[in-house]
């Protein structure tokens, strides 16, 4: 569809369903009026691509070099609602590169419905497991690189509330095949300095003259690109891969029980 059609066919869309909600007032309100109309992310979907998807992607998971979050993951946060998101969308971010949109009402609404269509869906059902265990395996085995709760390392990602956003299937091939899906901000790295120095570690922030890593005993450290000697990318995860001798399954079912129990 060429732009003059899309903004034809957008305004007809948009018109077409407020007639349809006779949506006098409507768009104020803090519930998404537009939550049962499909036709509301359709519409959504192609707003998005149009005004949004060059800082956050074509599929809303963020570009890492912008530093632009993944928006499929903003339901996972406790304090996310249509209306605070509807508020983001509208207002912007202080101090970020997200700017104040001024679309009308219901194109904001339509792209919350489009959000919503996209978000990534966690664990629904309770892990069957023993999550006093769980807690046990999971301090042995895990704690010193991942926080829950607040307390923890932070080389790993927070593993706070994982399971609202992960699937139990997905999380245990991250036990088992941690390096198939690495999070952003946790990129794997390993530099050479001039002083002929090894660092291994995960990349927290880059631009195009310097990098800045935590490094494998979890200190941050910053580097200018011209003192090093290599910088190489293509490294394994920094987490393991648990084996089934390592981690049973009924191990890993205990650790997720655990992990669920947390929120």
């Amino acid at each position: 569809m060429n732009g003059a059609r899309y903004l034809k066919h957008r305004r007809h869309l948009i018109l077409l369903i407020i007639i349809l909600l006779g949506a006098n007032g409507a768009f104020s309100q803090t519930v998404n009026p537009l939550a049962a109309d499909p036709r509301a992310a359709r519409a959504g979907g192609g707003i998005f691509r149009a005004q949004c998807a060059s800082c956050h992607g074509a599929d809303a998971k963020g570009i890492d070099i912008i530093d632009a979050p993944d928006l499929t993951l903003i339901w996972t946060r406790v304090e996310a609602t249509d209306q605070a998101v509807f508020q983001v969308i509208r207002s912007g971010i202080p101090g970020s590169i997200m700017p104040p949109h001024g679309f009308p009402d219901p194109e904001i609404w339509m792209l919350v419905s489009y959000l919503r269509s996209v978000a990534v869906t966690g664990t629904s059902k309770q892990i069957v497991g023993n999550s006093t265990r769980g807690s046990e395996l999971f301090q042995g085995n895990c704690s010193l690189c991942h926080r829950v709760d607040g307390s923890g390392g932070s080389l790993g990602p927070d593993l706070t509330a994982i399971t609202a956003r992960r699937t139990q299937a997905a999380l245990t091939d991250s036990i088992r095949n941690p390096s198939a899906n690495i999070a952003r901000r946790y990129k794997p790295v390993s530099l050479l300095t001039d002083a002929n120095e090894r660092v291994r570690g995960a990349i927290k922030s880059e631009d195009a003259f310097s990098i800045q890593v935590m490094d494998s005993n979890q200190v941050l450290r910053g580097f200018s690109k011209s003192a090093l000697r290599e910088l190489n990318r293509d490294e394994p995860s920094l987490m393991p891969a648990f084996s089934e001798r390592q981690l049973s399954e009924t191990d890993v079912n205990d650790i997720l029980s655990f992990l669920q129990s947390v929120r």
